[in-house]
């Protein structure tokens, strides 16, 4: 069982990832603006369906990673403080887009809003840094197995995702409403977003390896 301050220092850190638009979150957002909410929700089955497969193959691959190869924290940890610091550039660059502006889609069926939601999750870099980069940082064998412990540490990424994005996907069309009402917005939700990206990549790259 992981200690409690580890699980509530990497629920913090997921649910500021859940919180930061990536590509799944934008997929979301497009479908449920353009298809409506349902669809949105179904889009979310596959993505949800995607956690579970990155929870196990990520799970497995970090307990060979730990046995075999303990230094390499530090070469995911830099690894994925780069990437998070190019997210960061993305959003807040000039001529930057916000996920919220509305993009045209065609209108897909159940099947197909499934399958790409799926396959959108497993094609993230963003939720590969965070199985890759960030939770074997807070996986202490001491505390027991760390298979049992990244299982856990994954179930808490996959609820706190999924919760984050069925309120996104339930909301989208209204917060696309407001915030084409207000652009000023749209520059502060890219640059919230853009801080939170850089902040959590200098936590990465600063933090021990455990």
């Amino acid at each position: 069982m992981p200690h409690t301050t580890h699980l509530l220092a990497f629920a913090l850190v997921a649910l500021g990832m859940a919180l930061t638009p990536g590509p799944n979150m934008i997929y979301l957002i497009s479908r449920s603006i353009c298809q409506g909410r349902t669809a949105g929700l179904i889009s979310l089955g596959g993505v949800a369906l995607g956690f579970v497969f990155y929870m196990f193959c990520a799970a497995f691959g970090i307990t060979a990673l730990l046995l075999a190869v303990p230094f390499a924290y530090d070469a995911l940890r830099f690894g994925g403080a780069l990437y998070l610091l190019f997210l960061a550039w993305q959003a807040v660059k000039p001529g930057g887009r916000s996920p919220f502006q509305v993009r045209d889609l065609p209108v897909d069926s159940p099947r197909k809003l499934f399958t790409m939601g799926f396959v959108t999750n497993l094609l993230n870099p963003k939720i590969a840094v965070l199985y890759l980069s960030l939770l074997p940082q807070f996986i202490d064998p001491q505390q027991g197995s760390v298979l049992g412990q990244s299982l856990i540490f994954g179930a808490v990424q996959i609820v706190l995702s999924i919760s984050i994005n069925s309120i996104v996907a339930m909301t989208a069309g209204s917060i696309a409403v407001f915030l084409a009402r207000k652009p000023t917005w749209l520059v502060v939700q890219r640059w919230m977003m853009g801080t939170v990206l850089a902040g959590l990549a200098v936590r990465m790259a600063t933090q021990a390896r455990r």
